[in-house]
Protein backbone atom coordinates (compact mmCIF):
# COMPACT_ATOMS: atom_id res chain seq x y z
CA UNK A 1 0.00 0.00 0.00
CA UNK A 2 2.71 2.14 1.14
CA UNK A 3 4.25 1.35 -2.45
CA UNK A 4 1.22 2.18 -4.28
CA UNK A 5 0.33 5.56 -2.85
CA UNK A 6 3.78 6.70 -2.94
CA UNK A 7 3.74 6.10 -6.81
CA UNK A 8 0.29 7.42 -7.06
CA UNK A 9 2.06 10.82 -5.79
CA UNK A 10 4.65 10.60 -7.97
CA UNK A 11 2.49 9.45 -11.54
CA UNK A 12 0.72 13.08 -9.91
CA UNK A 13 2.95 15.14 -9.55
CA UNK A 14 4.40 13.52 -13.54
CA UNK A 15 1.09 14.68 -14.80
CA UNK A 16 1.18 17.92 -13.06
CA UNK A 17 4.64 18.61 -14.12
CA UNK A 18 3.94 17.41 -17.33
CA UNK A 19 0.42 20.07 -17.61
CA UNK A 20 2.06 22.93 -16.83
CA UNK A 21 4.99 22.48 -19.25
CA UNK A 22 2.50 21.85 -22.13
CA UNK A 23 0.35 25.00 -20.75
CA UNK A 24 3.51 27.10 -21.00
CA UNK A 25 4.07 25.94 -24.74
CA UNK A 26 0.91 26.39 -25.40
CA UNK A 27 0.76 29.96 -24.59
CA UNK A 28 1.94 32.35 -27.31
CA UNK A 29 4.64 34.97 -26.92
CA UNK A 30 3.14 38.56 -27.48
CA UNK A 31 4.41 41.48 -28.93
CA UNK A 32 2.70 45.11 -29.54
CA UNK A 33 4.53 47.74 -32.11
CA UNK A 34 2.85 51.03 -31.41
CA UNK A 35 3.76 54.00 -33.20
CA UNK A 36 2.89 57.18 -32.48
CA UNK A 37 0.88 59.58 -34.64
CA UNK A 38 0.74 57.05 -37.90
CA UNK A 39 -1.93 58.07 -40.52
CA UNK A 40 -4.93 55.39 -41.73
CA UNK A 41 -3.37 55.73 -45.15
CA UNK A 42 0.67 56.07 -44.52
CA UNK A 43 0.79 52.36 -45.27
CA UNK A 44 1.11 51.05 -48.77
CA UNK A 45 -1.29 47.94 -47.68
CA UNK A 46 -3.55 50.75 -46.57
CA UNK A 47 -3.35 52.58 -49.91
CA UNK A 48 -0.58 54.93 -49.47
CA UNK A 49 0.44 55.33 -53.36
CA UNK A 50 4.09 56.70 -52.40
CA UNK A 51 5.54 55.20 -49.51
CA UNK A 52 7.05 52.06 -49.13
CA UNK A 53 6.67 49.30 -46.59
CA UNK A 54 7.02 46.20 -47.67
CA UNK A 55 7.75 44.50 -44.45
CA UNK A 56 4.67 45.50 -42.79
CA UNK A 57 2.81 44.73 -46.36
CA UNK A 58 4.08 40.89 -46.47
CA UNK A 59 3.00 41.22 -42.46
CA UNK A 60 -0.39 41.57 -43.82
CA UNK A 61 -0.32 39.05 -46.12
CA UNK A 62 0.83 36.58 -43.98
CA UNK A 63 -1.55 37.33 -41.40
CA UNK A 64 -4.84 39.83 -40.83
CA UNK A 65 -5.07 43.30 -42.09
CA UNK A 66 -7.98 45.42 -39.88
CA UNK A 67 -9.98 47.96 -41.54
CA UNK A 68 -12.00 48.81 -38.02
CA UNK A 69 -9.14 48.72 -35.93
CA UNK A 70 -9.31 51.32 -32.97
CA UNK A 71 -7.09 53.29 -30.32
CA UNK A 72 -8.58 54.19 -26.93
CA UNK A 73 -8.27 57.97 -27.03
CA UNK A 74 -7.66 60.47 -30.38
CA UNK A 75 -4.13 61.88 -28.30
CA UNK A 76 -0.65 59.72 -27.15
CA UNK A 77 -1.11 59.46 -23.41
CA UNK A 78 -4.69 58.50 -22.89
CA UNK A 79 -4.75 56.04 -25.76
CA UNK A 80 -1.92 54.36 -23.89
CA UNK A 81 -2.99 54.05 -20.45
CA UNK A 82 -6.19 52.60 -22.17
CA UNK A 83 -3.76 49.92 -24.24
CA UNK A 84 -2.11 49.24 -20.79
CA UNK A 85 -5.18 48.88 -18.78
CA UNK A 86 -8.06 47.23 -21.30
CA UNK A 87 -9.90 50.45 -19.56
CA UNK A 88 -11.28 53.87 -20.79
CA UNK A 89 -7.93 56.12 -19.82
CA UNK A 90 -10.84 58.06 -18.20
CA UNK A 91 -11.62 55.66 -15.18
CA UNK A 92 -7.54 56.17 -14.91
CA UNK A 93 -7.64 60.28 -14.65
CA UNK A 94 -6.08 60.19 -17.81
CA UNK A 95 -7.80 62.89 -20.45
CA UNK A 96 -4.75 64.36 -22.59
CA UNK A 97 -1.46 64.27 -22.98
CA UNK A 98 0.87 64.54 -20.19
CA UNK A 99 3.69 66.99 -20.56
CA UNK A 100 6.76 66.74 -18.33
CA UNK A 101 5.97 67.53 -14.78
CA UNK A 102 8.76 70.47 -14.90
CA UNK A 103 7.48 72.44 -18.27
CA UNK A 104 5.17 74.88 -16.40
CA UNK A 105 2.06 73.37 -17.94
CA UNK A 106 0.08 73.25 -14.44
CA UNK A 107 -0.55 69.27 -15.37
CA UNK A 108 2.46 67.62 -13.63
CA UNK A 109 0.15 65.19 -11.04
CA UNK A 110 -1.11 63.71 -13.92
CA UNK A 111 -0.06 60.02 -14.10
CA UNK A 112 -1.40 56.36 -14.60
CA UNK A 113 -1.64 55.69 -10.82
CA UNK A 114 0.00 52.27 -9.64
CA UNK A 115 -3.24 51.41 -8.61
CA UNK A 116 -3.72 50.73 -12.18
CA UNK A 117 -3.55 46.86 -13.46
CA UNK A 118 -1.74 46.46 -16.54
CA UNK A 119 -1.42 43.70 -19.26
CA UNK A 120 2.53 43.83 -18.42
CA UNK A 121 1.33 43.13 -14.50
CA UNK A 122 -0.96 40.39 -15.07
CA UNK A 123 1.28 38.84 -17.68
CA UNK A 124 4.37 38.60 -15.65
CA UNK A 125 2.42 36.92 -12.69
CA UNK A 126 0.90 34.61 -15.22
CA UNK A 127 4.86 33.45 -16.03
CA UNK A 128 5.93 35.68 -18.61
CA UNK A 129 8.94 37.52 -19.13
CA UNK A 130 8.17 41.27 -19.86
CA UNK A 131 9.94 43.95 -21.79
CA UNK A 132 8.68 47.48 -22.44
CA UNK A 133 11.07 49.40 -24.83
CA UNK A 134 10.64 53.17 -26.20
CA UNK A 135 8.03 56.09 -25.97
CA UNK A 136 6.74 55.83 -22.05
CA UNK A 137 3.99 59.06 -21.71
CA UNK A 138 1.89 57.80 -19.16
CA UNK A 139 3.42 60.11 -16.38
CA UNK A 140 4.75 63.66 -15.81
CA UNK A 141 7.45 62.55 -13.29
CA UNK A 142 9.51 60.35 -15.18
CA UNK A 143 12.30 58.59 -13.79
CA UNK A 144 11.50 59.58 -10.73
CA UNK A 145 10.70 58.36 -7.68
CA UNK A 146 7.18 60.99 -7.22
CA UNK A 147 5.32 58.83 -9.61
CA UNK A 148 5.20 55.13 -10.82
CA UNK A 149 7.79 54.15 -13.51
CA UNK A 150 7.12 51.31 -16.07
CA UNK A 151 8.65 48.96 -13.33
CA UNK A 152 6.00 49.42 -11.19
CA UNK A 153 3.50 48.28 -13.95
CA UNK A 154 4.80 44.60 -14.28
CA UNK A 155 8.14 45.19 -16.48
CA UNK A 156 10.87 43.08 -15.74
CA UNK A 157 13.12 45.45 -18.06
CA UNK A 158 11.96 49.10 -19.74
CA UNK A 159 14.21 51.51 -21.84
CA UNK A 160 12.06 54.56 -22.36
CA UNK A 161 11.74 58.36 -22.64
CA UNK A 162 8.80 60.30 -20.82
CA UNK A 163 7.54 61.59 -24.54
CA UNK A 164 9.63 62.20 -27.65
CA UNK A 165 13.10 61.22 -28.49
CA UNK A 166 14.92 64.46 -28.14
CA UNK A 167 16.42 66.41 -29.74
CA UNK A 168 15.17 63.99 -32.53
CA UNK A 169 14.56 60.97 -33.60
CA UNK A 170 17.93 60.81 -34.70
CA UNK A 171 20.79 59.98 -31.71
CA UNK A 172 18.39 60.84 -29.46
CA UNK A 173 19.93 61.12 -26.08
CA UNK A 174 16.93 61.00 -23.13
CA UNK A 175 16.23 57.15 -23.23
CA UNK A 176 16.82 55.83 -19.24
CA UNK A 177 17.29 51.87 -19.05
CA UNK A 178 15.91 50.71 -15.51
CA UNK A 179 16.42 54.07 -13.91
CA UNK A 180 19.87 54.94 -15.72
CA UNK A 181 20.27 57.53 -17.57
CA UNK A 182 22.18 55.95 -21.32
CA UNK A 183 23.63 59.28 -22.79
CA UNK A 184 23.31 59.91 -26.65
CA UNK A 185 22.62 56.77 -28.71
CA UNK A 186 24.10 56.59 -31.95
CA UNK A 187 21.36 55.75 -34.86
CA UNK A 188 17.24 56.38 -35.69
CA UNK A 189 14.89 56.01 -32.71
CA UNK A 190 12.66 53.47 -33.92
CA UNK A 191 16.22 51.31 -35.03
CA UNK A 192 17.52 51.40 -31.34
CA UNK A 193 14.12 50.84 -29.46
CA UNK A 194 14.25 47.50 -31.85
CA UNK A 195 17.50 46.79 -31.31
CA UNK A 196 17.19 46.82 -27.21
CA UNK A 197 14.18 44.88 -27.47
CA UNK A 198 15.73 42.08 -29.20
CA UNK A 199 18.80 42.65 -27.37
CA UNK A 200 16.66 41.67 -24.07
CA UNK A 201 14.95 38.96 -25.89
CA UNK A 202 18.20 37.22 -26.84
CA UNK A 203 19.43 37.62 -23.04
CA UNK A 204 16.11 36.17 -21.69
CA UNK A 205 16.44 32.82 -24.14
CA UNK A 206 19.67 32.37 -22.80
CA UNK A 207 18.64 32.30 -19.17
CA UNK A 208 14.70 30.40 -20.19
CA UNK A 209 14.32 29.45 -23.62
CA UNK A 210 10.64 27.84 -22.47
CA UNK A 211 9.68 31.14 -21.07
CA UNK A 212 6.79 33.07 -23.20
CA UNK A 213 7.78 36.78 -22.92
CA UNK A 214 5.38 40.05 -23.60
CA UNK A 215 6.81 43.01 -24.92
CA UNK A 216 6.10 46.11 -25.79
CA UNK A 217 7.76 48.65 -28.62
CA UNK A 218 6.17 51.46 -28.58
CA UNK A 219 7.86 53.81 -31.12
CA UNK A 220 8.41 57.31 -31.16
CA UNK A 221 8.10 57.66 -34.68
CA UNK A 222 6.27 59.11 -37.03
CA UNK A 223 5.37 62.24 -34.42
CA UNK A 224 7.69 65.16 -34.38
CA UNK A 225 10.49 66.01 -34.53
CA UNK A 226 10.99 63.97 -37.42
CA UNK A 227 14.16 62.86 -38.67
CA UNK A 228 14.60 60.59 -41.26
CA UNK A 229 18.01 58.43 -42.39
CA UNK A 230 19.21 60.84 -45.43
CA UNK A 231 19.23 57.48 -47.91
CA UNK A 232 15.71 57.41 -47.46
CA UNK A 233 14.76 60.87 -47.36
CA UNK A 234 16.52 60.91 -51.31
CA UNK A 235 14.21 58.03 -52.34
CA UNK A 236 11.66 60.65 -52.00
CA UNK A 237 12.87 63.76 -53.39
CA UNK A 238 11.12 63.18 -56.46
CA UNK A 239 7.65 62.17 -55.76
CA UNK A 240 7.46 64.49 -52.51
CA UNK A 241 5.64 67.88 -52.99
CA UNK A 242 8.59 69.11 -50.55
CA UNK A 243 11.59 67.90 -48.43
CA UNK A 244 9.41 68.38 -45.55
CA UNK A 245 6.66 65.42 -47.23
CA UNK A 246 9.60 63.50 -48.47
CA UNK A 247 11.51 63.45 -44.86
CA UNK A 248 7.80 62.27 -43.51
CA UNK A 249 7.76 59.43 -46.13
CA UNK A 250 10.89 57.80 -45.44
CA UNK A 251 10.06 58.61 -41.56
CA UNK A 252 7.20 56.01 -42.35
CA UNK A 253 9.56 53.65 -44.25
CA UNK A 254 12.22 53.62 -41.57
CA UNK A 255 9.23 52.29 -39.21
CA UNK A 256 8.75 49.77 -41.80
CA UNK A 257 12.33 48.86 -41.82
CA UNK A 258 12.42 48.36 -37.99
CA UNK A 259 9.63 46.01 -37.74
CA UNK A 260 11.24 44.06 -40.79
CA UNK A 261 14.18 43.91 -38.34
CA UNK A 262 11.99 42.68 -35.28
CA UNK A 263 10.24 39.81 -37.35
CA UNK A 264 13.58 38.83 -38.76
CA UNK A 265 14.79 38.56 -35.44
CA UNK A 266 11.69 36.48 -34.29
CA UNK A 267 12.75 33.60 -36.88
CA UNK A 268 16.47 33.82 -36.32
CA UNK A 269 15.58 32.91 -32.69
CA UNK A 270 13.36 30.49 -33.29
CA UNK A 271 9.93 32.56 -31.93
CA UNK A 272 8.29 33.11 -35.14
CA UNK A 273 5.70 30.57 -34.87
CA UNK A 274 5.35 30.80 -31.15
CA UNK A 275 4.50 34.74 -31.43
CA UNK A 276 1.47 37.15 -31.98
CA UNK A 277 2.78 39.76 -33.42
CA UNK A 278 0.34 43.32 -33.18
CA UNK A 279 1.52 46.36 -35.44
CA UNK A 280 -0.75 49.76 -34.74
CA UNK A 281 -0.90 53.60 -33.85
CA UNK A 282 -1.85 55.26 -30.84
CA UNK A 283 -3.84 57.89 -32.76
CA UNK A 284 -4.26 59.27 -36.23
CA UNK A 285 -2.33 61.67 -37.74
CA UNK A 286 -1.02 65.00 -36.65
CA UNK A 287 -2.00 68.30 -38.56
CA UNK A 288 0.23 69.63 -40.35
CA UNK A 289 1.84 72.65 -38.93
CA UNK A 290 -1.03 72.64 -35.84
CA UNK A 291 1.91 73.79 -33.94
CA UNK A 292 5.30 75.30 -34.86
CA UNK A 293 7.12 71.59 -34.85
CA UNK A 294 4.72 70.06 -37.40
CA UNK A 295 6.29 71.11 -40.41
CA UNK A 296 6.74 67.35 -40.94
CA UNK A 297 3.24 66.13 -40.08
CA UNK A 298 2.77 64.70 -43.77
CA UNK A 299 0.22 61.79 -42.67
CA UNK A 300 -2.47 60.74 -44.20
CA UNK A 301 -5.74 60.58 -42.52
CA UNK A 302 -7.93 59.25 -45.87
CA UNK A 303 -10.28 58.12 -46.69
CA UNK A 304 -11.30 59.10 -42.67
CA UNK A 305 -12.63 62.65 -41.76
CA UNK A 306 -10.45 64.77 -39.08
CA UNK A 307 -7.43 64.12 -37.89
CA UNK A 308 -5.88 63.61 -34.27
CA UNK A 309 -7.54 65.11 -31.79
CA UNK A 310 -10.94 64.40 -33.54
CA UNK A 311 -13.54 62.72 -32.43
CA UNK A 312 -14.65 61.79 -35.94
CA UNK A 313 -12.38 58.92 -37.10
CA UNK A 314 -9.34 59.51 -38.12
CA UNK A 315 -8.81 60.48 -34.60
CA UNK A 316 -8.86 57.04 -33.16
CA UNK A 317 -9.33 54.32 -36.07
CA UNK A 318 -5.67 53.29 -36.97
CA UNK A 319 -3.73 50.58 -38.80
CA UNK A 320 -3.92 47.31 -36.93
CA UNK A 321 -2.06 44.24 -38.65
CA UNK A 322 -1.51 40.96 -36.80
CA UNK A 323 0.61 37.96 -37.53
CA UNK A 324 0.97 34.61 -36.00
CA UNK A 325 1.66 31.93 -38.15
CA UNK A 326 -0.09 28.39 -38.51
CA UNK A 327 -2.82 30.24 -35.91
CA UNK A 328 -3.51 33.39 -38.20
CA UNK A 329 -5.24 32.37 -41.49
CA UNK A 330 -2.87 34.20 -44.02
CA UNK A 331 -4.36 36.87 -46.47
CA UNK A 332 -7.55 37.80 -44.39
CA UNK A 333 -9.02 41.24 -44.54
CA UNK A 334 -11.56 41.69 -41.61
CA UNK A 335 -14.08 44.80 -41.19
CA UNK A 336 -15.19 43.90 -37.50
CA UNK A 337 -14.36 46.70 -34.96
CA UNK A 338 -11.14 45.61 -32.81
CA UNK A 339 -10.25 47.79 -30.19
CA UNK A 340 -6.72 48.38 -27.61
CA UNK A 341 -9.02 48.18 -25.20
CA UNK A 342 -9.33 44.45 -26.04
CA UNK A 343 -5.75 43.82 -25.81
CA UNK A 344 -5.92 42.95 -21.93
CA UNK A 345 -8.79 40.80 -21.93
CA UNK A 346 -7.51 38.60 -25.23
CA UNK A 347 -4.02 38.43 -24.07
CA UNK A 348 -4.77 36.98 -20.53
CA UNK A 349 -6.67 34.26 -22.19
CA UNK A 350 -4.10 33.73 -24.33
CA UNK A 351 -2.18 33.56 -21.51
CA UNK A 352 -4.11 31.21 -19.57
CA UNK A 353 -4.84 33.51 -16.85
CA UNK A 354 -7.91 35.79 -16.05
CA UNK A 355 -8.09 40.04 -14.89
CA UNK A 356 -9.02 40.67 -11.20
CA UNK A 357 -12.87 39.42 -11.12
CA UNK A 358 -13.28 43.04 -9.44
CA UNK A 359 -11.55 45.34 -12.21
CA UNK A 360 -13.93 46.91 -14.39
CA UNK A 361 -12.83 46.68 -18.10
CA UNK A 362 -13.94 48.59 -21.35
CA UNK A 363 -12.87 45.89 -23.90
CA UNK A 364 -13.36 42.43 -25.52
CA UNK A 365 -11.99 39.11 -25.80
CA UNK A 366 -11.10 39.84 -29.62
CA UNK A 367 -9.81 35.83 -30.89
CA UNK A 368 -13.88 35.43 -32.68
CA UNK A 369 -11.57 38.31 -35.53
CA UNK A 370 -9.01 36.17 -36.16
CA UNK A 371 -11.62 33.58 -37.78
CA UNK A 372 -13.20 37.17 -39.08
CA UNK A 373 -16.35 36.16 -37.22
CA UNK A 374 -17.67 39.40 -34.66
CA UNK A 375 -16.48 40.05 -31.15
CA UNK A 376 -19.11 39.67 -28.63
CA UNK A 377 -19.12 42.94 -26.64
CA UNK A 378 -20.76 43.37 -23.50
CA UNK A 379 -20.72 47.14 -23.96
CA UNK A 380 -20.03 49.49 -27.16
CA UNK A 381 -16.53 50.67 -27.90
CA UNK A 382 -16.60 54.73 -26.61
CA UNK A 383 -15.01 57.61 -26.25
CA UNK A 384 -15.21 61.10 -24.61
CA UNK A 385 -12.16 63.15 -25.18
CA UNK A 386 -12.88 66.95 -23.59
CA UNK A 387 -10.48 68.93 -25.68
CA UNK A 388 -11.55 67.43 -29.00
CA UNK A 389 -10.89 69.93 -31.90
CA UNK A 390 -14.21 69.18 -33.32
CA UNK A 391 -17.19 70.11 -32.07
CA UNK A 392 -18.67 66.72 -30.97
CA UNK A 393 -16.39 65.10 -28.26
CA UNK A 394 -18.18 62.07 -27.42
CA UNK A 395 -18.66 59.12 -29.66
CA UNK A 396 -19.66 55.52 -29.86
CA UNK A 397 -19.47 53.04 -31.98
CA UNK A 398 -22.18 49.87 -31.85
CA UNK A 399 -21.72 47.20 -34.84
CA UNK A 400 -21.82 48.90 -38.35
CA UNK A 401 -23.50 52.55 -36.13
CA UNK A 402 -21.19 55.30 -34.92
CA UNK A 403 -22.62 58.19 -32.96
CA UNK A 404 -21.22 61.95 -32.27
CA UNK A 405 -22.56 64.20 -29.81
CA UNK A 406 -21.38 67.65 -28.41
CA UNK A 407 -21.39 68.53 -24.14
CA UNK A 408 -23.63 71.45 -23.67
CA UNK A 409 -21.86 72.87 -20.45
CA UNK A 410 -20.03 76.02 -21.64
CA UNK A 411 -17.63 74.97 -18.36
CA UNK A 412 -16.63 71.96 -20.42
CA UNK A 413 -14.71 73.83 -23.43
CA UNK A 414 -11.19 73.05 -22.50
CA UNK A 415 -10.41 70.24 -20.29
CA UNK A 416 -6.92 68.90 -20.63
CA UNK A 417 -7.37 67.46 -16.92
CA UNK A 418 -10.30 66.95 -14.58
CA UNK A 419 -10.42 68.22 -10.84
CA UNK A 420 -12.60 67.90 -8.08
CA UNK A 421 -13.32 71.87 -9.14
CA UNK A 422 -15.02 70.57 -12.32
CA UNK A 423 -16.43 67.33 -11.13
CA UNK A 424 -20.20 68.25 -10.82
CA UNK A 425 -19.97 70.26 -14.14
CA UNK A 426 -18.74 67.18 -15.78
CA UNK A 427 -21.26 65.15 -14.21
CA UNK A 428 -24.12 66.99 -14.91
CA UNK A 429 -23.41 67.61 -18.66
CA UNK A 430 -25.96 66.52 -20.98
CA UNK A 431 -25.44 65.16 -24.47
CA UNK A 432 -27.02 67.04 -27.52
CA UNK A 433 -26.19 67.92 -31.24
CA UNK A 434 -25.87 64.46 -32.26
CA UNK A 435 -24.93 63.24 -35.23
CA UNK A 436 -25.44 59.28 -36.56
CA UNK A 437 -23.41 57.58 -39.42
CA UNK A 438 -23.71 53.92 -40.92
CA UNK A 439 -19.91 53.05 -40.65
CA UNK A 440 -20.24 50.51 -43.31
CA UNK A 441 -21.14 52.68 -46.59
CA UNK A 442 -20.11 56.03 -44.85
CA UNK A 443 -16.45 55.79 -44.06
CA UNK A 444 -16.03 59.26 -44.37
CA UNK A 445 -18.68 60.40 -42.05
CA UNK A 446 -20.20 62.23 -44.58
CA UNK A 447 -23.92 61.63 -44.33
CA UNK A 448 -25.67 62.12 -40.75
CA UNK A 449 -28.78 59.44 -41.18
CA UNK A 450 -30.09 60.21 -38.05
CA UNK A 451 -33.53 61.42 -39.43
CA UNK A 452 -33.65 58.27 -41.91
CA UNK A 453 -33.24 55.70 -38.74
CA UNK A 454 -35.06 57.35 -36.11
CA UNK A 455 -35.25 53.51 -34.62
CA UNK A 456 -31.46 53.17 -34.41
CA UNK A 457 -30.92 56.96 -33.31
CA UNK A 458 -32.92 56.20 -30.35
CA UNK A 459 -31.27 53.46 -29.23
CA UNK A 460 -27.47 54.85 -29.56
CA UNK A 461 -28.36 57.37 -27.78
CA UNK A 462 -29.91 55.54 -24.65
CA UNK A 463 -26.55 53.46 -24.78
CA UNK A 464 -24.04 56.64 -25.20
CA UNK A 465 -25.86 58.46 -22.61
CA UNK A 466 -25.81 55.44 -20.08
CA UNK A 467 -22.07 55.00 -21.19
CA UNK A 468 -21.07 58.20 -20.39
CA UNK A 469 -23.25 58.53 -16.93
CA UNK A 470 -21.43 55.34 -15.86
CA UNK A 471 -17.90 56.91 -17.19
CA UNK A 472 -17.99 60.20 -15.82
CA UNK A 473 -19.30 58.65 -12.35
CA UNK A 474 -16.28 56.04 -12.04
CA UNK A 475 -13.78 58.89 -13.33
CA UNK A 476 -10.79 59.90 -11.35
CA UNK A 477 -10.60 63.33 -10.43
CA UNK A 478 -7.06 64.85 -9.64
CA UNK A 479 -7.01 66.47 -6.12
Amino acid sequence: MVRSFSFSWALLGALLLAAHVAQAQDRPNIVVVLCDDLGYGDLACYGHPRIKTPNLDQMAKEGIRLTDCYSAAPVCSPSRVGLLTGRSPNRAGVYDWIPASNSGKGRGQVHMRKSEVTIATLLKKAGYATCQSGKWHCNAAFNSPKQPQPGDFGFDHWFATQNNAAPSHANPQNFVRNGQRVGKIEGYSCQIVVDEAVNWLEGHLKKDAKQPFFMFLPFHEPHEPVASPKELVEGYLKVAKKKEQAEYFANVENVDKAVGKLLAALKRLGQDEKTLVIFTSDNGPETLRRYGGAGRSWGTPAPLRGMKLWTTDAGFRVAGIMRWPGKIRAGQVVDHPVSSLDFLPTFCQLAKTQPPADLKLDGAIFLPALENKPIVRPKPLFWCYFNAINKRRVALRDGPWKLLASLNDAKLKKMPHLSVKNKQAVQSATLTDFQLFLMTTDISEENDVKTLHPKELGEMKAKMEAAYKEMVETSHYWD
